[in-house]
């Protein structure tokens, strides 16, 4: 199938303003992190780094900061173990009402942001006696899981079920087999769902508002509530500028595993 020059240029075009549209705004807070103005004024009227020391020193961001970690690692942990235990039921069992339950899995990520929070925020307040930092880390986990699951049940089912039969013919257990087989051929596509799982429980805000407890502050709560106090506005703009550099590491290391993988399973072919 041929594409006319004249489509090429119309897709480019609108492949342009879309990139602009999202990556100039990035830009502009990365720029506005070295203004030496405290407004968010524009063009900047010079350049500092003080905002940047002033950030790792403020000690309401470092505790954000070691609260979305510790979330962070908390959800992905709990993912990697529920995501994948589910991936290998759906790939190597057949059992009534699947499809089904293989929907509400991934419904989590599907749903608006508030609905799931609220949703959780109701079971949680009204029948589990109240918002604590584990009810935390169970409102992330729920979407992250959907990450984990989608990427080991491709993985899984990319893989097939000849190697694992195989092992089961020469002698080898059920834990044996899974620890020596499909483990090692399903790592990269685990470590890739557990970054991008980390990087969406660091950046999430909108679940974090209805399911934390009191005096619970991640990162992103952080910059909410300190978006609009003057004072704070270029720790802020530091804040945000170093949210968006980590955010892009994990889907980049998760791209490049992808991607190995790729490569290394086309050359079996």
């Amino acid at each position: 199938m041929t594409t006319s020059r004249g489509t090429k240029i119309v897709l480019s075009a609108l492949a342009t303003v879309a990139f602009a549209f999202i990556y100039i705004p990035l830009l502009v807070i990365m720029i506005n992190s070295f203004n030496t103005s405290k407004s968010l004024s524009w063009p900047p009227s010079g350049y500092t780094t003080q905002w940047w020391a002033k950030a790792f020193e403020n000690e309401g961001v470092r505790e954000a900061l070691l609260t979305s970690v510790i979330l962070g690692l908390a959800a992905t942990a709990i993912a990697l173990v529920l995501g994948t235990l589910a991936a290998l039921a759906f790939s190597r069992f057949k059992f009534f009402g699947q499809d089904s339950v293989s929907l509400l899995i991934i419904l989590p990520i599907a749903l608006p942001g508030i609905v799931t929070g609220i949703a959780l925020n109701n079971v949680f307040t009204s029948f589990l006696g109240g918002l604590t930092f584990m009810t935390l880390v169970v409102g992330h986990s729920t979407f992250c899981i959907v990450v984990v699951y989608n990427n080991a049940l491709a993985r899984l089912r990319r893989m097939g079920g000849s190697m694992e039969e195989a092992s089961a013919d020469l002698g080898a257990k059920g834990w044996t087999t899974f620890r020596l087989v499909t483990f090692p051929l399903m790592r990269s596509a685990l470590i890739a769902g557990a970054i991008l799982a980390f990087g969406l429980s660091f950046d999430e805000i909108i679940v974090t508002t209805f399911t934390a407890g009191p005096g619970i502050t991640t990162l992103p709560i952080w910059i909410y509530q300190n978006l609009f106090r003057p004072n704070q506005a270029p720790i802020v703009n530091v804040v945000a500028a170093a949210l968006v550099i980590v955010s892009l590491l994990p889907v980049y290391a998760a791209q490049r595993l992808s991607g190995n993988e790729n490569e290394r399973g086309g050359g079996l072919l």
